[in-house]
């Protein structure tokens, strides 16, 4: 019987041999466990210490934590923090960044900016979610939200260091986004998507070497805004992942038969694919704020599970959820050869799923056999708990943060926390 694992992320992108990940779940069981993140001894860098080595990773500290009283952290304080609205606290300065990312990707290529700008039309953004996360993160450790003057539009050059310390944790929000659109432009060209946030994808409006290039042009600009920030250890955070995304897409598009169903090499590809962004971001505001290292390894940690989850819960949603609601085919990931956390779940149960994973569900009918099994399994309830499982680690990470400096503070970080639930209880 296939065995899933709750994976942790590793030091140094798996080099040499790699520990068996802590953890080993059965799928009959209801309650996960596992070895989570880091703390530990003090001495060096990388694998083994809870401080980052020099690309930001962290190594292996044991200690086991059950799924039941993660649950039961993820609901303290619900009742005071149920009223807070994440989105409506940044609001205004998600506005104000997200008009400076409109002027910076102006270019005197017509094709070109119109392309670009594609996804960062006005009511057209998608969540902001990335953003979000990153100027609650900076306000959570201030003593103070933006000041007023910090709310307009930020109107230097891209290439021009920013000068104020919201600036710079602004310019983190405006990098994420662009690397996250990049991002999904080429997935859509990989994929030959049909459809993005409702949208007709970029690539079947413009064809497949515009979207391409768009991705590229996006992911410059966002190089420029990075180096000026003229910060090494955000400058090496950021960058990794680029790294991680192009990784976790080779990862995705070179998987072997055995590992198209080890929950390992899925959840190692979530991470490089979706978390690594929101966790490498959160921990370059806490960097940019003088945040010790375990404090910014605080908000790495919480960003790294947010982002689990989020994807986890975008898997469940990929069978439970219409296309209206997603604005892309349901099952479009078994469409696309892929086998997420329901199908790896749900094979446990019925491994005839097996064979149609193995041919990327390409054979006659497979798809529909497949959606019939996964749904008449547990498949699809135990991603959901996997899911909270991390939104559950989020929450606890931020009991890792350095005091609350203020009232501010205080508000910003009851909406990460309310952000742990909003991500798993969230319909599309």
């Amino acid at each position: 019987m296939l065995r899933s694992k709750l994976w942790v992320e590793r030091p140094l992108l798996y080099k040499d041999s790699i520990e068996r990940l802590a953890g080993l779940v059965s799928c009959s069981r209801k309650t996960y466990s596992a070895y989570i993140d880091p703390r530990s001894r003090s001495d060096g860098e990388g694998e083994g210490t809870g401080r980052p080595g020099p690309r930001g990773n962290v190594g292996p500290t044991h200690g086991m934590r059950s799924f039941a009283s993660l649950s039961e952290l993820n609901t303290n304080n619900r009742d005071e923090n149920q009223f807070v609205d994440p989105f409506a606290l940044v609001r205004l300065e998600i506005d104000s960044v997200s008009n400076r990312l409109r002027n910076c990707i102006l270019t005197d290529i017509p094709v070109l900016e119109k392309a670009a700008e594609y996804f960062f039309q006005t009511g057209k953004e998608g969540k902001r979610l990335r953003s979000t996360i990153v100027l609650l993160m900076a306000t959570g450790l201030s003593r103070q939200g933006p000041l007023p003057s910090m709310l307009e539009v930020d109107v230097t050059p891209a290439s021009a260091h920013p000068v104020e310390l919201r600036r710079r944790q602004q310019r983190i929000a405006e990098i994420s986004e662009l690397i996250h659109v990049a991002s999904l432009l080429h997935d859509d060209v990989i994929d030959n998507s049909d459809s993005r946030r409702g949208l007709k994808a970029l690539n079947a409006i413009f064809g497949n070497k515009v979207a391409i290039l768009a991705g590229d042009f996006l992911l410059a600009r966002a190089s420029v805004s990075l180096a000026a920030l003229q910060n090494s250890e955000v400058i090496a955070l950021m960058s990794q992942v680029l790294e991680h995304l192009v990784s976790g897409e080779i990862l995705q598009m070179n998987t072997s038969d055995d590992q198209i169903l080890s929950m390992e090499h899925y959840m190692k590809k979530t991470f490089y694919k979706t978390a690594s962004l929101i966790a490498n971001s959160c921990k370059s505001v806490a960097v940019l704020a003088g945040c010790s290292p375990d404090e910014s390894m605080a908000a790495w940690r919480y960003g790294k599970h947010l982002g689990l989850a989020f994807q986890l819960v975008d898997d469940v949603l990929d069978f439970t959820s219409s296309q209206e609601e997603l604005g892309k085919p349901v099952g479009n990931d078994m469409r696309s050869g892929l086998a997420t956390a329901p199908v790896l779940f749900a094979v446990e149960q019925h491994p005839h799923l097996i064979p149609l994973v193995r041919r990327r569900f390409k054979g006659e009918g497979d798809i529909d056999q497949a959606l019939e099994l996964i749904l008449n399994s547990d498949g699809i309830q135990k991603a959901k708990d996997l899911a909270q499982f991390h939104a559950s680690e989020a929450a606890r990470a931020l009991q890792d943060l350095p005091p609350s400096l203020g009232e501010d503070a205080d508000a910003s970080r009851a909406a990460l926390q309310v952000m742990t639930r909003k991500v798993v209880s969230r319909k599309k």
